[in-house]
């Protein structure tokens, strides 16, 4: 399967803020210890949607995404240092919440299978 220029650019931004963001360049200490997902980018490659996940409480994931968004200025300088683009794109952050999303199925479906088992006995 052929990949498109903004599939391969936006796993190249993917992987470079991520690795931005584990050297511990940024600063702020709102953000916390964030995994990013994956990045959705405009067919233009002028905006870029940067999605993370992390576990911790609704407010401390809050907190984390205004320092990343605080942030966005210096990430954009340095993607403009690592990647050679005629543009770089706008960057702001969306916390993913498809991790939670997840752990609540597997938890609803294991509902399902212990009633399902109490029924049989």
């Amino acid at each position: 399967m052929q990949y498109s220029r903004v599939d391969r650019v936006a796993d190249l931004i993917r992987q470079e803020v991520a690795t931005i963001i584990l050297r511990g360049e940024l600063k702020d200490p709102r953000i916390g210890l964030v995994t990013i997902t994956g990045v959705k980018l405009s067919k233009d490659l002028k905006n870029a949607k940067v999605f993370f996940s992390m576990l911790a409480e609704k407010d401390e994931i809050e907190k984390s995404l205004q320092g990343l968004n605080s942030a966005c200025g210096f990430i954009r300088r340095e993607l403009a240092k690592k990647l050679t683009l005629k543009n770089i794109p706008t960057v702001s952050f969306m916390y993913d919440d498809s991790l939670e999303y997840s752990s609540h199925i597997e938890e609803v479906l294991k509902d399902i299978d212990t009633d399902e088992n109490e029924g049989l006995e």
